[in-house]
């Protein structure tokens, strides 16, 4: 039941609304953790990383902890405009405080939290041949009018696995160093506003597969500066929790963007709050836009 309540309350984010793989300006999943819909576009690298901050309080356990970590995502569009794979990761160094009577005794930890490669391709995309919707100018009731259409998202899948070297501290005991990991994407583009969803199954075959759903709700303000929203699910019998997120992102140039969020969960075992900072940045070698192609084509 719990993940069918899931599966209804969730609803990579981008700074501009897009209506093609390629766009002009960065496309951006950071500074939230969903994956937006759409592919960086063939011919462009893009490289998003960040810092992040943060602690951890544990009633049950009796712990404190201290961490500093850093995300990273490396993401490459090839052969289609739909097509793109991409790495994503995170390091992560924690120390731990554990009270015993007066003292407290501290052990720290440090390695790759997780790494996980994949492709994901663009199923459906609703605006490739979207008609424009002009305002009737007859009627000032009419200009408003809503279009059922818009609710349609576009839709994206994820296949990749996750992997692990060496003794890891972040693995649980039993945990293989090789799972599947699979996601299915949405987003709308309404304007200034953008709607992505993700549902993920992670570490499928595992004594304890995790079951995810993130909604990312992004506005922007204007070409450079947008804010957005995110609440996070997590599932498991390892660890479950619901996260929010919140932060801005700023478009310096069209293919660098910095980024700033903050995340808080609702739980007391852990209790968790973090800061991140980030940038984005990517080298476009991309030619010729398929969309723009088949626009020129239509006009023929």
């Amino acid at each position: 039941m719990k993940i069918l309540k899931t599966l209804f309350l969730f609803l990579c984010i981008g700074i501009l609304p897009v209506h093609a793989q390629y766009t002009e300006t960065i496309n951006s999943n950071r500074p939230g953790s969903s994956q937006g819909a759409f592919a960086v576009g063939p011919g462009v690298l893009q490289f998003e990383t960040g810092g992040k901050y943060g602690g951890q309080e544990h009633i049950l356990l009796d712990t404190k902890s201290d961490l500093w970590g850093i995300d990273y995502m490396v993401r490459y569009g090839f052969l289609l405009e739909e097509l793109e794979v991409n790495l994503m990761g995170s390091f992560l160094n924690t120390s731990i405080d554990y009270e015993r009577g007066a003292s407290i005794e501290t052990r720290e930890i440090r390695n790759f939290e997780f790494n996980s490669i994949g492709l994901k391709y663009l199923v459906y995309d609703p605006y490739k041949y979207a008609k424009e919707k002009k305002p009737n100018l007859y009627s000032w009731n009419a200009a408003p009018e809503f279009y059922w259409s818009d609710l349609i998202p576009a839709v994206a899948v994820y296949a990749g696995a996750n992997v692990s070297f060496g003794d890891n501290p972040y693995l649980y005991e039993g945990e293989g160093k090789f799972s599947p990991r699979l996601a299915v994407i949405t987003q709308n583009n309404w304007g200034a506003w953008v709607l992505v969803l993700n549902l993920i199954a992670d570490k499928l075959g595992q004594e304890y597969p995790t079951y995810a759903g993130i909604a990312t709700l992004t506005h922007s303000f204007n070409q450079r500066f947008a804010v957005f929203t995110e609440f996070q699910e997590i599932i498991s019998d390892v660890y479950s929790d619901e996260i929010v997120r919140a932060g801005l992102a700023y478009l310096f140039h069209q293919d660098l963007q910095a980024d700033l969020s903050g995340l808080y969960n609702f739980k007391h075992t852990p209790s968790r709050w973090e800061v991140a900072l980030g940038l984005s940045y990517r080298f476009d070698w991309h030619k010729q836009d398929q969309f723009l192609e088949r626009a020129e084509d239509l006009q023929k």
